[in-house]
Parts: structure tokens; sequence; C-alpha cells
């Protein structure tokens, strides 16, 4: 006879698990000013990879702060805005900036606990900083 109720193995984990960060590739912007495709294996291992799996262990209310941010799409340059639309990806308010390092940046569209990831900047272009250094 089967046990009246079963438990899902970790079910006590799964609370967590949807709270923390994970990345969806989909809608990547491969073309453009910042395409994915002009990223050597370096940038991509020492970079990004390295920065962006040390977020994954993290929830959002670590991540977004002074240096990771929502951006209004209002605040992003016409360039970007444009890229937007031409992407299919100009129905929301704001996408996410994530600093890696120096100007780099990684872009994109925040759904829950998932980034849509969209651009890699390396020159903070996307939305150029006033400050010196950023």
């Amino acid at each position: 006879m089967p046990p009246e109720k079963k438990y899902p193995r970790g079910g006590e984990k799964a609370e967590k698990i949807v709270k923390v960060i994970s990345w969806h590739i989909r809608i990547i912007d491969k073309d453009g000013t910042w395409g994915w495709e002009q990223i050597n294996g370096l940038t991509l291992r020492d970079d990004i990879l390295s920065k962006m799996s040390n977020f994954e262990t993290m929830e959002w209310s670590e991540i977004l702060n002074r240096n990771n941010h929502a951006v209004p799409i209002s605040e992003i340059c016409p360039e970007a805005q444009k890229r937007l639309v031409r992407l299919q990806q100009d129905d929301v308010d704001e996408i996410i900036s994530l600093h890696l390092t120096g100007k780099k940046r990684v872009w994109g569209i925040r759904d829950q606990n998932i980034l849509k990831i969209l651009w890699w900047d390396p020159h903070h272009t996307v939305c150029p900083s006033l400050k010196k250094h950023t």
C-alpha cells in the first residue's frame, strides 16, 4: 500500500532555490554594438563566467546595489533603445546592469529570479556614467 503522503526530496530547499538568480540566454544579442560574437574565450572565462557564477549563489536582494542595478529604458542610450525594439524586447520598463570589473557590464531583462541576458558592454556605453572611472 503506498504511503498516504509523499514529500519531495529537498522540498525544504525548494523555497530558497526559487529566489536564487539564474540565467537564460535565449534572447541574447549576438550582433550589434554589444553583441556576444565579439567576445574571445579568455574574456568569457576570466571576466564574465567567473563573476556570473558568483552571482548564482546570491539572491536579487544581495545582487542589486550601487554597482548592479535596474536602469529605466528612458535612461539608456538611444542606440540601445533602438536595439531593444529590433530584438522585440522593448516591452519592459527597465533593464538590469551587472557590474563585472571596471567598465565591463552584462545587461539583461529581469523576470522574477531569472536574468534574460542581452548584452556584453565592455566599455559601459549602454548607459554611460557621468562619474569618472565607472
